[in-house]
């Protein structure tokens, strides 16, 4: 699903060179959940962005779906983010002038006119992630995990292959955090969708199949969770 051959993304020139990804080794399965670790400045969300396909690496390869984004051209890269990719990120990114609703469906919005069946599978989703009761609820008036649920059905409204989710439970209470990470493992569990997440919270990381932690730019440990019944347990 995802190929990550010795890939280094630099920033800037001579004294302000940043390498804030350096030479990067890394294979992610079709239905893995990986989560990548790091302090502040590891380059675990530069690698995100270049996963996501945001960013084109500096040398190296990054293959996704068979696809090397470094040949795609901007309009292509484009399309690909957004028929190919869901995003969560820990601000959430809705549109606060669309209720619930509306805001799953803008992936499609941007695609083509909306019609019945698109709006039925938006609120089969808000139902699936417990906000059946909210679709018609502006942003304003839900809750941060409410607002976080909204974020995971629009990343899933147009059946992705790939999630990714840059700190999901970042501004959420530990509570609230476990059950948007038990949305995203079932996510990757029933519908054999991939997902990467970063992530600052070791307990947090625990949800998925592995753990990548990166140290300057490099990959410096990386460890498979064992599984008692299936996937790790949700964050206690």
């Amino acid at each position: 699903m995802i190929e990550l051959h010795s890939v280094c993304k630099t920033y800037g020139e001579g004294r302000t060179r940043v390498e804030a990804v350096r030479s990067v080794d890394l294979q992610v399965a079709e239905g893995e959940f990986l989560t990548i670790m790091g302090p502040s400045g590891s380059g675990k969300s530069t690698l995100l962005s270049l996963v996501s396909a945001l960013e084109v690496p500096t040398s190296g390869r990054v293959v996704l779906g068979g696809r090397d984004v470094a040949k795609l051209g901007d309009d292509a890269l484009t399309l690909f983010r957004r028929r190919h990719i869901g995003m969560v990120f820990q601000f959430f990114n809705l549109l606060s002038t669309l209720d619930a609703l509306d805001n799953v469906l803008l992936p499609l919005m941007l695609e083509r006119k909306v019609g019945a069946k698109d709006r039925e599978r938006a609120a089969r989703l808000l139902n699936e992630v417990g906000l059946g009761g909210r679709t018609a609820h502006r942003i304003h008036q839900l809750s941060g995990g409410e607002t976080q649920r909204v974020a995971i059905a629009r990343a899933l409204v147009h059946d992705p292959p790939l999630i990714l989710a840059d700190e999901p439970t970042g501004n959420l209470d530990r509570a609230t955090g476990a059950a948007i990470l038990e949305l995203l493992a079932t996510a990757c569990r029933s519908r054999g969708t991939t997902v990467v997440m970063v992530t600052h919270d070791e307990q947090a990381a625990l949800v998925g199949d592995r753990i990548v932690s990166m140290t300057d730019g490099r990959i410096s440990h990386e460890r498979t969770l064992a599984k008692s019944g299936g996937r790790a347990g949700a964050v206690p």
